[in-house]
């Protein structure tokens, strides 16, 4: 509009409380569409904490520790002469057919000899097992005060 010849430019500005309804309108209607899908999570089945038959059928790996010494292999913690291993081993062995439980954890500190490691782990290969080396390490472990 012309008023004395010059061009009036007003500002409109909404009403401020227009603002608040406007926004009160958009919460509800995100609220709405949000709670339209009820929360379904992913079906699981949890384990118990009771000890089940398969835990109690669960078989204790064989342990073969060798020393410097060649005569004498110690087996679960007996001392085992090195011509009497492979019977020994057998009947360890013997009934058990899953690979999981046919382990053998050879451990071997630094000095044995490497023959020594080969005739043994060749051996257990030999009779079907599966090896799992272990080796021992001296640590030394200092207590502060």
């Amino acid at each position: 509009m012309l008023r004395d010849g010059r061009l009036n430019k007003l500002l409109v500005e909404p009403a401020a409380v227009a603002t608040g309804d406007i926004a009160f309108n958009l919460i509800i209607f995100f609220l709405v569409c949000a709670s339209v899908q009820p929360d379904s999570g992913k079906r699981q089945d949890l384990p118990r904490s009771e000890p089940t038959k398969q835990q109690e059928e669960k078989t204790q790996n064989i342990e073969l520790a060798l020393s410097r010494t060649k005569q004498v292999v110690s087996v679960n913690g007996d001392p085992v002469k090195i011509d009497e291993l492979p019977a020994r081993l057998r009947r360890l062995l013997e009934g058990k057919r899953r690979p999981e439980d046919r382990v053998v954890v050879v451990k071997s500190k630094p000095d044995v000899p490497y023959d020594h490691w080969i005739a043994v782990t060749t051996l257990v290969q030999d009779l079907g097992a599966s090896i799992t080396i272990q080796r021992e390490e001296e640590r030394t472990v200092t207590v502060g005060d």
